[in-house]
């Protein structure tokens, strides 16, 4: 049988993206120097609209406002459907009082959207369409929420949503793996200036030369849900966990009961990895230890201490600290793994945060000692994305592991030049 020239056309577009799905989604990662946030741009519906989103390993799913989203190729998620079912939705929109458009239709699957910086959970609304990315791939009946206006209080200029990579079943990873017949992992290199890149579904992370020298630890399961979702009863978290089983300031270990390490019953404890706090978050109870021997190590290199600056503790003179490939040269930090001399590295670019000229400080943060935080069991070490930029961290969903590592430049690499 002939082929037209355009039904031609369409075949090789069709192998041609095919052949790019096979490697994954990739997007870009920009941080935004006011809030420090990192966060993402992809194409919605037919007419391709930019959304920029704040990257959230804790969220659920993509959501954005959509008071001026149009799309030909839009469809509501009706209540009681097996799709609603998915997406865990939460009530029902029965009528809308305005113009059907995304995010007012009747019948529609409820969601609940969550900001951090916002004190309220509005009752958004489910939806699929297609999403694209820069990189020739699209995704068909991509679920996702629409939010009501002014919601995204709080988020780098220029956002007008959170884009979800928690364990759900309507992430960005989960949906690309089950549509794209991809295995369920992302890489995220979050840039301390340039572009970084968030691989979806496999991506070139896996062949850069960084990759092989990746160092492995299990991710883990916390039993009882920590938000920012409204848990539902004796459902384990969504947000993901890795055993630190203590910590070592050049080379010493921090003399902290293990305990606070652990997670127990009720989900208190542990250690998570978060990309919408800026700095590290510790319990009293390991923070105070960490601030005292990283002073004194610092001290015995002949670093001086100055007046604490808010919200940190432990301040510094720049001018008695030298300068290397990896950052200030200060004490190494050392998240201790499980597993033969296993650990997570931050070095000076990492651990201290210039303030002023003449005032750097570790960039770590108090969180106190409560066992809750709002209605969910706090973390005792919260890791942000200050100690997160440019280390390259693999999250594979399939085997339950989390490839990482530690700073790129000690390789002489950063997440823009990977």
């Amino acid at each position: 049988m002939a082929f037209s020239f355009n039904s031609s056309v369409l075949f090789f577009a069709i192998l041609l993206s095919t052949s790019y799905a096979q490697n994954g989604l990739i997007l870009p990662i920009r941080k935004d120097t006011n809030t420090l946030q990192h966060y993402t741009s992809i194409q919605m519906g037919s007419n391709r609209a930019t959304v920029n989103a704040v990257i959230d390993l804790s969220e659920r799913f993509l959501w954005f406002e959509c008071d001026n989203y149009t799309s030909s190729t839009y469809a509501p998620i009706p209540c009681n459907s097996q799709k609603c079912e998915i997406a865990k939705g939460s009530g029902c929109l029965v009528e809308c009082r305005g113009p059907q458009r995304p995010g007012c239709t009747n019948n529609t699957c409820g969601a609940s959207p969550f900001n951090p910086f916002e004190s309220f959970i509005p009752s958004g609304t489910y939806g699929e369409d297609t999403l694209y990315s820069n990189d020739h791939i699209q995704v068909p009946q991509f679920s996702f929420a629409c939010t009501v206006s002014d919601y995204s209080k709080g988020l780098a200029s220029g956002t007008t949503g959170i884009l979800g990579l928690a364990r759900t079943q309507i992430s960005l990873h989960k949906q690309v793996a089950n549509k794209l017949n991809l295995p369920d992992k992302f890489s995220l290199c979050l840039p301390s200036s340039g572009l970084g890149k968030l691989y979806v579904g496999g991506g070139s992370s896996s062949k850069s030369d960084v990759s092989k020298s990746l160092i492995t630890t299990p991710l883990i399961i916390n039993p009882v849900g920590t938000g920012p979702a409204i848990s539902v009863q004796g459902e384990p978290s969504d947000e993901y966990f890795i055993n630190v089983k203590s910590i070592r300031v050049q080379g010493e270990p921090l003399s902290v009961k293990s305990s606070y390490f652990n997670i127990d019953k009720d989900g208190v404890g542990g250690t998570k990895i978060n990309t919408m706090i800026n700095f590290t978050t510790l319990h009293s109870s390991i923070y105070k230890p960490l601030t005292r021997a990283f002073v004194k190590a610092a001290s015995d290199m002949k670093i001086k201490s100055v007046d604490a600056v808010a919200p940190f503790r432990a301040c510094f003179s720049s001018s008695t600290i030298s300068k290397t490939s990896t950052g200030p040269s200060v004490p190494i930090i050392e998240l201790v793994l499980p597993g033969n001399d296993v650990s997570w590295k931050i070095y000076g670019a990492n651990s201290m945060f210039q303030v002023n000229k003449n005032v750097i400080c570790l960039a770590f943060v108090d969180g106190g000692s409560s066992r809750r935080t709002s209605i969910f069991p706090s973390t005792s070490i919260v890791i942000g994305t200050y100690q997160l930029e440019d280390n390259l961290l693999e999250f594979d969903l399939v085997s339950s592991q989390l490839r990482f590592s530690s700073s790129l430049l000690v390789q002489n690499k950063t997440c823009s030049r990977l």
